[in-house]
């Protein structure tokens, strides 16, 4: 019998989520070790990196269609190199830094705000690449916005982001994976703090 997959993951890292996800999508069992990063294991440090490839065939995340797969990874990568960032300077920035910061970030979701149109979800009627690549938007950016009291994702700019938000929520695969709320709120407050704080000394 093969031996199980094991999962390095810290709890808190939305993008650790996405594997979670995949996973249990696919069906396949695994071991969940947690990690401390400012401390990683020697089980770990053998083991990383390793590049998985599409090992798992059953339940595809990825659409066979060779333009359709690379439309995905554009989506994603556009995901994890503009909207990322610009959210989080949002809520680390102040002043005149974090008006342009907001001006960003509406640009970024207005790009994405069309993608699910007509669909479910941004696969399809099911959860797919895409779907898992933004689920952080579903949970992370409510933390910021509850911790600075700034709404970002708004019902009048963004009906079906959150029309989105609310399909990808509501399946049993992703709430049951979520970190506790409030230790989330806790762990983002120290974070969002010491961004500040580390922007503040170097001006």
């Amino acid at each position: 019998m093969a031996e199980e997959m094991k999962l390095f993951r810290t709890w808190s890292t939305p993008f650790a989520l996405r594997v979670v996800w995949a996973l249990q999508i696919k069906g396949i069992p695994y071991d969940t070790i947690y990690e401390d990063l400012s401390n990683k294991s020697s089980l770990l440090l053998h083991n990383n990196p390793i590049y998985k490839k599409e090992t798992w065939k059953q339940t595809p995340l990825l659409p066979e269609d060779p333009y359709e797969r690379a439309t995905a990874r554009f989506w994603a990568k556009f995901g994890d190199d503009k909207v990322v960032p610009s959210i989080w300077n949002v809520y680390i920035k102040q002043g005149k830094e974090q008006e342009e910061a907001i001006i960003t970030a509406h640009g970024n979701l207005k790009y994405l705000e069309e993608e699910p149109r007509g669909k479910k979800f941004f696969g399809g009627e099911k959860i797919r690449f895409v779907d898992l690549a933004f689920g952080w938007l579903a949970n992370l950016v409510s933390v910021l916005e509850e911790l600075k009291g700034l709404t970002l994702i708004e019902h009048e700019k963004h009906p079906l982001l959150l029309a989105w938000i609310q399909n990808f929520t509501d399946s049993s695969i992703i709430k049951e994976n979520w970190p506790p709320r409030d230790k989330l709120i806790t762990k983002f407050h120290a974070l969002l703090e010491a961004y500040i704080s580390k922007e503040a000394e170097e001006k």
